[in-house]
Formats: structure tokens, C-alpha cells, sequence
């Protein structure tokens, strides 16, 4: 074990990684200091009670701190994580794109805001329970896949800058999350059998229209028209929030073939829909592009692009363009390239960067 008195904030959500994150910083010989943010308002903290972060987490990160013996806190960033990431959750659906909340967490708030607090207490670093690995050079950080191909979260944090990811550790990177239950459950720790969360942490049941509805209330809804790619009127709809590409659901009938939502116009409120083939494309581009890699913006490059988590990534070529924005070409056409997500572009296993993805051009005519 090497001696390393290096002092380390550790987010902890409560469940069984970051909790095993602690432990294996801990052994290596850092100076651990467990940090569970509250997110929640007072009044929202019922929907919390089963959440990452809300009291039922912040008790299990309390126990697991005290089980390893090292302190614990609770920051409270209820009113910072409304501005920085629902706010952000719910104008993303009003101009007919689909965010990425975790994306925007990790980046203005596990390794943003929480940096002052790390500083404030001593730290020469933040870690996470995340499945990625960070290598630390003389010149750089090095962002790349976890080895758990199931497990791999290097996906949403391709937006750390330079900085964030030099003072960022995520000791799970290495490891398989069988691997991580076993240490866990040879600790005795309470949170060793502890479900993954698979939902967005303050979207309850998942029901992300729900939740829309009772954030943002009925009277912010964009309501509007539904047409089809060649210009026909299909029907009417209850808000251009409620629709995102690729959806099939929630459409109204009367089609011989099944009918999907290829585009939607923010400016007119329109929903277009039309066939699966309508859904395809072999390019489109990203803006707020961040390069991990800063001189992958200076040249084409063959890459991986994944256009969502899920997505196995397609191999593309990859142009930096101005203005903070790059084209993407992908040698294989992919479906329901969404706008507002983000696409996550690889060099092997090591992320080079990303964007957020662009709307293309309106599939209707005017």
C-alpha cells in the first residue's frame, strides 16, 4: 500500500460505488472526507426519499462513513442544483431538445461547485463512484473507459475541462461492479445489496412528463401541431415538451404504417412525424464542443462516436468547426440522432471530447 497523505473529498450518493470508492482511496492512503450533497428543496424532499441524494441516501452514506471511519458532511446545493440542472432539465424540453442531467451535474456541480467546499476543507481532490478511469500525467489528465464495458460511465464525463479532471479521482475504473458488491459485502456494509438507481435521480417513476407538468406547470407547455414530412396535417398536440425523436408513443393513429417523431420546430411548435427511415442520418454537428484532447480540435480524425449512453458508438470522422462547434460524418447511418444530446467521441478507450447535438435542418417545409 503506498503512503499517500493526500487529502480527498469523495462524493457520496449513499449507494454501494461510491461507498467502495471511500474504502479503496482509504486504503491507498489518502485522507478521506465523505460528502453527500443535498439537492433537495424542503418542500420536493417526499419525492427524495428513495433517491440518489435525498434522506434515505444521505442516513447510508452517513452509516458507510462511519463504518470506515472517516468523516462526513452534508453540503446543502438544493438551490444550485434547481438552476444548474432542472432548470436546465426543463428549458431543454421547451426548445424541443433532450437533455442530459447527469452530464450537467458532474460538470457544474460534483466537480464544480463542490471544488470550493474541497478547497475549503483542505482537499487536493474530488473523487466520484464513477466507472472511468482518469490518469493523471505531468501535462494532463487522460479520460478513459471503465474495463466494465456494462458499467462504463466515461460517457458523462466528457465535459470535465482540464482542470476538473486533473484534480478528479474515480478509483472503480479499474474494476467490475461483481467486484465491487464482493468488497462490499466483506466490509459488512449495509448498502453492499443496494439496488442501482437506473432512473434520473428527482424524476419520480421515471415520468419525466409528469414531472414536467408539476414543475413547470400547464400554462408553460408549448402546444401545438403535428405534421407529417411532406407537409400534411396529422393533428394537434399539448405541448412540444412531451415529445422527444425517435417516439412512438402518444401519436395519433389512422397511419398504415407506424409513425415516429422525426424533428421538432421550437419556433413554430410543430411536431413532425414520419417513417423509421425518416429517423436515419449519416452526419450532423455538435456545439459547446469540449476537447479533452486539445489537439484532436486541429485536425480530422477517424473516431467512435456514441450518440447516447446506450448507443455501442459507430465508427465517424470527426471535423472541428468555429465557434465551439465540430461535423460529425458517421461511416454507418444511425437512428434518432437526437438534438440535446450529447455525442461522446473516442479514440479507442480514450475520450478525446464531445458536444451537444445540433438540430438539423426543419424535415418539413414551411
Amino acid at each position: 500500500m503506498s503512503i499517500n497523505k493526500q487529502r480527498v473529498l469523495l462524493g457520496m450518493s449513499g449507494g454501494v460505488d461510491s461507498s467502495v470508492a471511500g474504502y479503496l482511496l482509504r486504503e491507498r492512503g489518502y485522507d478521506v472526507i465523505g460528502v453527500t450533497m443535498k439537492v433537495w428543496p424542503q418542500d420536493c424532499i417526499s419525492r427524495a426519499e428513495d433517491k440518489c441524494c435525498g434522506p434515505q441516501a444521505v442516513a447510508d452514506a452517513r452509516s458507510v462513513a462511519h463504518s470506515l471511519g472517516i468523516p462526513h458532511y452534508v453540503v446543502d446545493e438544493a438551490d444550485q442544483f434547481e438552476r444548474l440542472v432542472i432548470d436546465y432539465f426543463s428549458s431543454e424540453y421547451q426548445a424541443g431538445r433532450t437533455p442530459n442531467p447527469c452530464v450537467m451535474c458532474n460538470e457544474k456541480l460534483k466537480f464544480g461547485n463542490l471544488w470550493s467546499k474541497a478547497q475549503a476543507l483542505g482537499c487536493d481532490y474530488i473523487a466520484t463512484g464513477h466507472y472511468a478511469i482518469i490518469e493523471h500525467h505531468p501535462d494532463r489528465a487522460v479520460l478513459r473507459k471503465g474495463v466494465d464495458p456494462r458499467k462504463d460511465q466515461s460517457y458523462f464525463l466528457f465535459s470535465l475541462r482540464q482542470p476538473q479532471l486533473r484534480r478528479a479521482l474515480t478509483p472503480l475504473g479499474t474494476m467490475s461492479k461483481p467486484q465491487i458488491r464482493e468488497i462490499a459485502r466483506s466490509l459488512a456494509l449495509k448498502v453492499a445489496d443496494k439496488i442501482d438507481s437506473q432512473e434520473i435521480c428527482f424524476v419520480p417513476g421515471n415520468d419525466y412528463k409528469a414531472f414536467l407538468r408539476s414543475h413547470l406547470g400547464e400554462n408553460e407547455f408549448h402546444r401545438g401541431e403535428i405534421y407529417d414530412v411532406d407537409g400534411n396535417f396529422v393533428g394537434e398536440h399539448e405541448g412540444i415538451e412531451l415529445f422527444t425523436i425517435g417516439q412512438r408513443k402518444g401519436l395519433p393513429g389512422g397511419s398504415a404504417r407506424p409513425r415516429y417523431v422525426v424533428d421538432l420546430d421550437p419556433e413554430t411548435n410543430r411536431v413532425i412525424v414520419g417513417d423509421a427511415d425518416d429517423l436515419v442520418c449519416d452526419e450532423f454537428e455538435i456545439d459547446r464542443v469540449n476537447w479533452i484532447d486539445p489537439a484532436a480540435a486541429n485536425e480530422d480524425v477517424d473516431v467512435t462516436v456514441k450518440i447516447r449512453y446506450s448507443h455501442p458508438g459507430t465508427k465517424a470522422a470527426v471535423a472541428s468547426l468555429e465557434h465551439n462547434r465540430a461535423h460529425i460524418r458517421l461511416h454507418e447511418p444511425q437512428r434518432a440522432v437526437t438534438p440535446g444530446q450529447a455525442a461522446v467521441i473516442y479514440d479507442g478507450d480514450v475520450v478525446i471530447g464531445g458536444g451537444w447535438i445540433c438540430r438539423r435542418e426543419a424535415a418539413v417545409p414551411a
